[in-house]
């Protein structure tokens, strides 16, 4: 019942993000990833984003007072953002 109970919840808070890039091969561009970790570890999800959009992400996550993930919809949606 608990398992069904987390599997029904699509909206979670992001509280971590673990950004890489990795080669695919000598000289050629390579590839970024974001990888959200959602309520401290319950759940995960990996984004590619391309080269301009993973400096956006930063920055808005950067900017922003808090991040959460929509699951079903894959939509990353941000808190209150300063435009300091």
């Amino acid at each position: 019942m608990e398992q069904r109970a987390e599997q029904q919840i699509v909206i979670r808070e992001v509280t971590q993000v673990q950004a890489s890039w990795t080669e695919a091969e000598r000289g050629a561009p390579g590839a970024f990833t974001l990888q959200l970790i959602l309520d401290h570890g319950a759940d995960e999800y990996v984004l590619r984003p391309t080269a301009d959009d993973v400096e956006a992400l930063l920055q808005l996550i950067k900017r922003s007072d808090k991040a959460v993930f929509d699951l079903e919809r894959k939509v990353l949606i941000f808190g209150s953002i300063s435009v300091d």
